[in-house]
């Protein structure tokens, strides 16, 4: 059994292709989904191979690790697969907030009560004390939201009900019943999620008033068909023009969207480098992790993302 965990949140900074290979659909190069709900996800296999290359760096260049703590820590290399398993355990990156065009504000984060709820569950497990509100689900076409910072329409003082929030091309109807819990969970995960540094200021700020709940069923159609989708081409390296046939789409995760993954650990399997599970996790949050870059078009500036450590249990 685990000896100890944390929580890994990771902000997108940049469009984050976690890609499953070819796709069948309208997208040629689709990301990781969950089969059941279609919500996005970064596969732990990412995101334990990413804290690996910068353990092995750190271990390089002599930052606090040895060569021998990283192989405990990670398992050997694939050749010696069979030898002792790793120490550290990741689970997926799931999506916590998404965040999608609004008609006024710019954009919004949203999330579901789906999604909150997961959350709290693994939260629980990862002895992560958020002690949070839990937060009914809108019905018909409400949002819950805190304000009015997102609602288009006729003012706060005008004829009750004709205020909208304009989210892509679907309206819904603003509802502050729960505006205290709204920012509540906006104002714990503006202190423990984003990074605490000062460039993150305007995002701290902003998400209590960027925050809404949707319907279940609406949050999952944004995060299916809301994402980011590029268009590729081959050039012909002789003419410079675009080779026929050569072009291509693929998908992303939106700059600002907020996953989350936990991290968990036991003692370690080696004789050469004997770690209890909570040294296990001091060593990789001990790696000062700030910004990485995770799954493909690392070329091209893609999957920039800011990493956060939160919680843990002894």
């Amino acid at each position: 059994m685990f000896e100890a965990s944390r929580m890994l949140f990771i902000y997108v900074e940049t469009p984050l292709h976690a890609g499953t290979g070819r796709g069948f659909g309208a997208v040629d190069l689709p990301i990781q989904r969950e089969r059941i709900t279609g919500y996005p996800v970064v596969q732990a296999s990412t995101i334990k191979g990413r804290l690996r290359s910068e353990a092995e760096a750190h271990a390089s260049a002599g930052k606090g690790l040895t060569i021998a703590e990283v192989t405990a820590i990670f398992g050997p290399q694939t050749g010696a697969a069979s030898d002792h398993a790793g120490a550290l355990s990741a689970g997926d990156a799931r999506v916590l907030l998404f965040p999608v065009r609004s008609l006024a504000g710019v954009f919004a984060w949203v999330t579901s009560a789906d999604v909150l709820a997961r959350f709290c569950r693994e939260a629980s497990f990862t002895g992560l004390n958020a002690a949070l509100t839990e937060i009914p689900r809108p019905v018909d076409d409400a949002v819950w939201v805190n304000g009015t910072s997102l609602a288009v329409g006729e003012s706060p003082g005008g004829a009750k009900g004709t205020q909208s929030v304009v989210l892509e091309e679907f309206s819904f109807t603003p509802k502050q019943d729960h505006a205290s819990e709204i920012k509540q969970w906006a104002d714990w995960l503006a202190a423990n999620a984003l990074l605490a540094s000062p460039e993150y200021k305007y995002w701290r700020e902003a998400l209590p008033l960027k925050l809404c709940v949707l319907p279940e069923d609406a949050f999952r159609d944004f995060v299916l068909y809301s994402t980011e989708v590029q268009t590729h081409v081959h050039l012909d390296p002789k003419t410079k023009t675009v080779k026929s046939g050569a072009l291509w789409t693929s998908e992303s995760l939106p700059t600002d969207t907020l996953l989350y993954a936990p991290l968990m650990a036991t003692q370690s399997r080696t004789q050469t480098s004997n770690l209890t599970g909570q040294q296990v996790l001091d060593k990789v949050v001990g790696l000062n992790l700030v910004r990485t870059q995770l799954a493909g078009d690392e070329t091209t500036g893609q999957g920039i993302v800011a990493l956060r450590f939160a919680g843990g249990t002894p």
